[in-house]
């Protein structure tokens, strides 16, 4: 039956509807705000999956081109693999679904989610959430829903709900908000340094945003829901699990209590192998299967460690509930990195990398749901097996690793001046040790490679992970709990909440909540931020004691910048037809070099010659034409009234027949062809930009100069003395010096004498080869510029880089 419903969330509205496409699934719906649309669907495997000791769910979110009007890039024109928003995003669904399934029950469910149509300012992930807990309300499969999604912004200090792409250009938060009609259940996000006491006013904002989605979705199950479907849910046998604790008896606790993650696992490792053994002798392989002693190992150690920090008031490794671990940080280790940094948090070790890179190292990617289309700045985290003392399946980087990733990025991001930096900047984390939270490590040492490196980050930014432990009554109301400051892996595993919160000593940056709970009271929250912040603070104070701020100059390895300024006009005059000139400019310094529309050109090189060449061409370009200085140009159109010549970069000028010599000359071409190139004076600029060339008075100035420098007037005389041919050979020897001297627009040296006679004369200047240095382009989405480069330095020995 095809089923409609809309709520109201602040000033928009979201419609659901199901019964229309897609009727094969458990439970499918299309949810729409603006002209964003997307279609989610779910469906539960009817059998277990053999040999299944975990929940399999898999949730999938995807973009289509389509949905945008577009062809996707690349030879095939066919999505690929999934994008890093495509990961984060599924991430995202996965996290406040995941809890309200049946414990215990081990059938495949897959949720997946497509962009149907994308208007460009919508983003379509809250949608999903909304779309994927209305799909599993109306099906058969056993979820205890709903939840509902919401994103938050805050422009000019007001909340605003599901705030466009061009709004959280100007919000200061960007907040995304999951929750039941009563309890908070996920959030992520990032912001600009907001306080604890505005984030929290932004969390109730949230939960009092979700309850239209709420009510709608109960609405939309009550009139088209099937009934849950009957389940077998999988457990160890009492006895079994009763028996397995007889076995361990008062051993267990001393092997939790063991000082160091390695050693701990050993000794508990060693104490279930022995009561592994024991249950089969009792019991028998057909009942002790490995489903069942896993069972009963997570079981009794789950009881176990939480019993310890609730009843007894300890934690594993004996710190007390709102201590951080031991912090060691050191900078500057690595001799090639532009900028390096190694924190550890007790056994939790990450080893950073700060790289600067030019303009043609940002990230470009397709933005089809909207948004920017262009990063630059990156951060990627690796989590290698030998980080945890295992070994295992080499592969690229899974969806934890991509989401830590983006996690640490966000937090970092808000204090770099990526508006404008002229830089690209990559970070990449190489965990070293892992036993909890290696991403709020990656954040501490983030933040102190990119200072290590110069990089003008605004201040330092740690961040941390709280904990919790809690117990229900019979009622289901939450009684005793107890939060866990500076979390470990082991209390991570076996406990309730992970909220990972990075900020700097102003505000909070980048945040992210992962509950096992149905639900949490935001009132437990609270506490936990405050905790988060008091530890944020302590971190900070270890970390500035190692370096408080950027270091004054970048490493000497990184790439050096100049930036310059250019007519727009003149644009294509720098790159030429095709790319010519830009290509070949980049091919003689060896500099990359990137064109902004606005005539903004940044010019990066490892090499201060390679910096000189491309400065002074481009400089050339940019120049105007001043009255009364001289310049080298070539002849470019050849007149009856006189000659064209280029005595700038795209900028030439006339030379009248009457200006090309001393004495009346004929034909234009008894003095100059096309190609030749001559000194020329600019004798005046008329209103329209048309500039006037003499070749005449340039040579009368250069004699002048050159009489000067060779002692006086007896000089000057002897030179003016001299005959034609005499003339012509004295100026020729004295240009070809001059020429050695001179660069481009340069006004000294000497100059050739003309050859006379009754027929006229012919120029005897002699041509040279010119610095005209070129390069290719190429636009960007989102915002043009126009590109190539060479990393090595010096003339002529750049490598092209053309990625046209």
């Amino acid at each position: 039956m095809h089923t409609r419903v809309s709520a109201q969330v602040g000033d928009k509205t979201i419609q659901i509807e199901t019964g229309k496409i897609a009727k094969q699934a458990d439970g499918a719906v299309t949810v729409q705000l603006g002209e964003t649309i997307v279609i989610v669907a779910a469906v539960g495997a009817t059998q277990s999956r053999e040999g299944a000791d975990f929940f399999p769910l898999t949730v999938d979110y995807r973009e289509k081109a389509a949905a945008a009007g577009r062809f996707p890039g690349g030879y095939f024109k066919r999505e690929g693999r999934p994008t890093e928003k495509e990961i984060v995003t599924s991430r995202m669904i996965d996290r406040p679904l995941r809890p309200l399934f049946p414990k215990g029950w081990f059938n495949e469910v897959q949720v997946q989610a497509i962009v149907l149509s994308a208007d460009g300012q919508n983003d379509p992930d809250v949608l999903c959430v909304n779309g994927a807990s209305a799909a599993l309300m109306i099906s058969d499969i056993p979820w205890d829903g709903p939840v509902a999604a919401v994103r938050i912004g805050r422009i000019d200090g007001r909340f605003v709900v599901n705030p466009t792409h061009k709004d959280l250009e100007r919000s200061d938060l960007d907040l995304v908000y999951v929750g039941t009609e009563r309890e908070l259940v996920m959030f992520e996000g990032s912001a600009r340094e907001i306080s604890e006491s505005d984030f929290l006013a932004a969390l109730e904002f949230g939960h009092q945003a979700i309850q239209p989605l709420i009510a709608v979705q109960r609405e939309l199950a009550s009139r088209v829901g099937r009934a849950k479907r009957t389940i077998r849910v999988q457990e160890a046998p009492a006895e079994i699990l009763a028996r397995a604790r007889e076995l361990a008896g008062d051993r267990l606790v001393p092997a939790l209590l063991t000082p160091g993650k390695l050693a701990r696992e050993a000794a508990l490792n060693g104490l279930f192998e022995e009561v592994g053994r024991k249950l089969l002798e009792e019991f028998g392989s057909e009942r002790v299967t490995e489903f069942v002693l896993n069972e009963v190992r997570y079981d009794i150690q789950r009881r176990a460690v939480r019993d310890l920090i609730l009843r007894e008031g300890k934690r594993l490794d004996g710190r007390g509930m709102e201590e951080v671990r031991p912090i060691q940080c050191e900078v500057g280790l690595l001799p090639r990195a532009h900028g390096s940094a190694l924190f550890a948090r007790g056994e939790t070790q990450a080893l950073v990398l700060a790289t600067l890179g030019t303009g043609e190292d940002a990230q470009e990617f397709d933005a089809y749901t909207g948004g920017a289309t262009e990063k630059r700045f990156i951060l990627h985290y690796n989590f290698p097996n030998f980080s945890v003392g295992e070994t295992g399946r080499i592969t690229g980087p899974g969806r934890r690793e991509i989401g830590h990733g983006n996690l640490a990025e966000r937090s970092l991001a808000p204090l770099l001046p990526l508006e404008d930096y002229p830089y690209t900047v990559r970070v990449t984390s190489e965990i070293m040790e892992s036993n909890g939270s290696t991403s709020m490590a990656t954040v501490c040492g983030g933040s102190l490679a990119l200072m290590d490196a110069g990089i003008p980050l605004q201040r330092a930014v740690a961040g941390i992970s709280i904990g919790l432990v809690t117990e229900y009554d019979a009622e289901g109301r939450l009684g005793r709990y107890q939060l866990l400051t500076d979390l470990i892996g082991a209390e991570d595993h076996f406990g309730d909440m992970d909220c990972k919160i990075a900020g700097s000593e102003r505000g909070i940056t980048g945040f992210q909540l992962d509950l096992k709970l149905r639900g949490l009271p935001l009132s437990v929250i609270g506490e936990a931020v405050e905790r988060a912040r008091v530890a944020r603070l302590a971190i900070l104070q270890e970390m500035n004691k190692v370096l408080a701020a950027p270091r004054p100059q970048l490493s000497k390895y990184a790439p050096r910048i100049v930036t310059l300024k250019i007519d727009p006009e003149k644009i294509g005059t720098l790159i030429g037809p095709g790319g010519k000139n830009i290509k070949k400019l980049v091919d003689e310094s060896g500099c990359e070099i990137d064109i902004e529309d606005d005539g903004t050109v940044h010019i990066y090189s490892l090499s201060e010659e390679g910096m000189r060449i491309a400065r002074e061409a481009i400089e050339a370009l940019s120049a105007e034409a001043e009255v009364g200085k001289i310049y080298r140009g070539k002849v470019v159109t050849i007149k009856d009234f006189g000659a064209f010549v280029e005595f700038l970069p795209g900028k030439d000028g006339l030379v009248h027949i009457s200006e090309l010599a001393n004495f009346r000359v004929k034909k234009t071409e008894d003095i100059v062809k096309i190609g030749d190139e001559i000194w020329v004076k600019v004798l005046g600029v008329d209103e329209k930009g048309r500039v006037r060339l003499s070749r005449r008075a340039a040579m009368n100035e250069r004699d002048a100069q050159l009489a000067a420098q060779a002692g006086g007037g007896s000089a000057a005389a002897g030179v003016a003395g001299q005959s034609s041919e005499q003339a012509s050979e004295t100026g020729a020897a004295e240009e070809k010096s001059g020429e050695a001297d001179s660069g481009t627009g340069a006004s000294g040296g000497a100059t050739a004498s003309v050859a006379s006679g009754s027929g006229g004369g012919r120029s005897t200047e002699r041509t040279h080869r010119s610095e005209t240095r070129d390069r290719g382009h190429r636009q960007v989405r989102g915002r043009d510029r126009h590109r190539r480069g060479g990393r090595s330095g010096g003339s002529g020995g750049g490598r092209s880089r053309d990625r046209r």
